[in-house]
């Protein structure tokens, strides 16, 4: 599993002529089974998403189209982890000690 946390690098004015683009972007991988939540940092400088995968050279292929990143408005931090404990409504994601 993965956290990727987007840091905008632009002005407010560039995020927001490219959100619609990048919601589309999020909602596409809602569809497809990537992403388990998404939503603005607090300070609103940026972004998280909860993405589910064990390859991260996908993670890094995937992140690089959104298109916040295609616009060079934001910069992800890519954070891998073992989910070995969740709430019960995510329990089919838990993972294993390797």
């Amino acid at each position: 599993m993965f956290v990727l946390e987007i840091t905008y690098t632009a002005s407010a004015d560039r995020v927001e002529a490219a959100r619609p683009e990048h919601l589309a972007w999020v909602d596409d991988h809602f569809a497809n089974g990537t992403f388990l939540a998404s939503g603005p940092k607090n300070p609103r400088d940026g972004g998280v998403i909860l993405a589910l995968g064990d390859d991260r050279a996908r993670i890094e292929e995937m992140v690089a189209s959104d298109p916040f990143i295609v616009a060079g408005i934001g910069e992800y931090a890519i954070t891998e982890f073992l989910a070995t404990r969740t709430a019960p409504a995510l329990a089919e994601h838990r993972q294993q000690q390797p």
